[in-house]
């Protein structure tokens, strides 16, 4: 395996990714695509190939048919796994409906990496399975320069097209699940992230914690003093919230209004109470003025705090309802508090 490295983010040249056994093939392949200012990674066998493909992410792969090891044939059909794989986790960690997932699993997973299959096989059959395993295009040995040059000059433009697309819709997804004033989940994300660990957590029969948050007399404050200012309010609650759920799985989003709500999977009920008195030290650290409230002179919370383990004959809702009666019962406390239900 020749120098093989992650790409550089200060060199924007193409790179190739090149595996075939045979050196003067890679020799040659190398100085005529350096001449057209492409950058070369070279590599004897597809087993190499995959390794370098997910440690280089070249924009295209030069893949010769019969190698030793692992063929060509069968190294096409692992990247092209690899690239599904790989769009599957992108979009399943979005929250998107089924009419935009089949449109991304469409559109996207194709354009991974283009594959050129370079072979000395020109028959049918061949030409076939190199389509079945989804190579890209295929060119035949002995090498003609200008006709692979060509190929590669079209492959390019349309991997960059593709990765535009791939680019707009990550930034679509990002604004379906994100609310767009505070920047935490939004209530989309929340329902199918609570969904998810539901059903991970009753396989693994572990708790899953939660908190619902409302911010006192909120109502009163927008009166006071407007509704830009109560914007602010939201941004600054919602931040405290997002750095005291500490753990990576834990999840703070923006349940409607002035309603904060926070999953917490793997978590059982002292820690989610510990997490629920950091919140309420967090609140009070801001000292956000609040003239209008009842209970405190600067902004306070009320929290529900619920745990449960998730069962099959149970379902996410139920954990919904014990946190939002321990709400109501915070609230009916004198609020500035938070209250358990276990």
């Amino acid at each position: 395996m020749s120098g093989i490295s992650p790409s550089s983010g200060s060199d924007q040249r193409p790179l190739i990714l090149v595996a075939d056994d045979d050196k003067d093939i890679r020799v040659f392949l190398r100085k005529v695509m350096e001449k057209e200012r492409y950058r070369v990674i070279e590599v004897n066998d597809g087993k190499q190939c995959l390794d370098a493909y997910q440690t280089i992410k070249p924009d295209i792969v030069l893949l010769d048919a019969l190698m030793p090891v692992m063929d060509g044939f069968t190294c096409c059909k692992h990247l092209r796994q690899i690239a599904k794989n790989n769009l599957k986790s992108a979009v399943e960690t979005f929250d998107t409906d089924s009419t935009l997932n089949n449109t991304v699993i469409s559109k996207i997973w194709e354009p991974s990496t283009p594959i050129l299959m370079i072979t000395c096989l020109d028959d049918e059959e061949s030409v076939n399975r190199a389509f079945e395993v989804e190579a890209t295009d295929y060119v035949t040995k002995p090498i003609h320069w200008p006709v692979l040059r060509q190929r590669l000059r079209g492959l390019l433009k349309q991997a960059h097209v593709y990765k535009q697309l791939e680019a707009a819709n990550q930034a679509l997804q990002h604004l379906a699940n994100i609310d767009g004033l505070t920047q935490l989940a939004n209530r989309r994300r929340f329902d199918d992230y609570l969904n998810n660990q539901w059903i991970n957590l009753v396989q693994k029969e572990s708790p899953l914690s939660m908190i619902l948050c409302d911010i006192d007399f909120f109502k009163f404050y927008n009166d006071r003093y407007g509704h830009p200012a109560g914007d602010i309010c939201l941004q600054k609650v919602g931040a405290v919230l997002s750095l005291k759920a500490q753990k990576h799985e834990d999840l703070v989003a923006r349940y409607g209004g002035e309603e904060f709500a926070v999953i917490m999977p793997d978590t059982p009920a002292s820690g989610a109470v510990h997490v629920a008195e950091v919140i309420q030290a967090g609140i009070k650290d801001l000292q956000i003025v609040h003239d209008a409230s009842a209970v405190s002179r600067y902004v306070t919370l009320s929290m529900g705090v619920a745990t449960v383990v998730p069962t099959w004959e149970s379902s996410p809702s139920d954990l919904i309802v014990l946190a939002d009666k321990a709400l109501y019962q915070a609230k009916a406390g004198g609020r500035d508090r938070f209250v358990s239900s276990f």
